[in-house]
């Protein structure tokens, strides 16, 4: 299957004392949990869009979602439909911060840290000129 802008897949409610634990048929290790309804729905949505987006982004083949009428629940359990749009779980990947460890000076982070400088924006700014990239054309 190839990658899409929106997946649907079934997901399993398993409802216990402790809380909702979500599972999905035919896609291995794809967990989570949540204390109520509304939180494992969440939940369900954050995990789902998170293996899609793994799945794609390592070329692994999109496994085809298992009919809803084919998944079989316990009696403390309920089939519940999960959708997850893809181009805004994509961007939000795409634009998620990444810690980097750098050395300098330490005269220059001192003098730096007096005019209370953000290294972060800096060292942003500076590999876009670097790389010949503003933020109009990224991509």
């Amino acid at each position: 299957m190839k990658p899409k802008d929106k997946y649907i897949y079934p997901a399993i409610f398993s409802y216990d004392d402790d809380g909702i634990s979500v599972s999905f048929p035919g896609l291995p290790g794809c967990f989570t949990c949540g204390s109520n309804d509304e939180e494992a729905m969440y939940m369900a949505k954050d995990a789902l869009g998170g293996y899609m987006c793994i799945l794609e982004e390592s070329g692994d083949e999109i496994i085809v979602p298992m009919p809803l009428n084919k998944v079989k629940t316990a009696e403390n359990e309920r089939a519940v439909l999960i959708d997850v749009w893809m181009p805004v779980i994509r961007e939000a990947v795409e634009n998620k911060a990444i810690k980097k460890t750098l050395t300098i000076p330490q005269w220059l982070n001192k003098m730096a840290m007096e005019q209370d400088i953000n290294f972060s924006f800096i060292l942003q700014e500076a590999l876009k000129k670097k790389l010949n990239i503003d933020d109009y054309n990224i991509k």
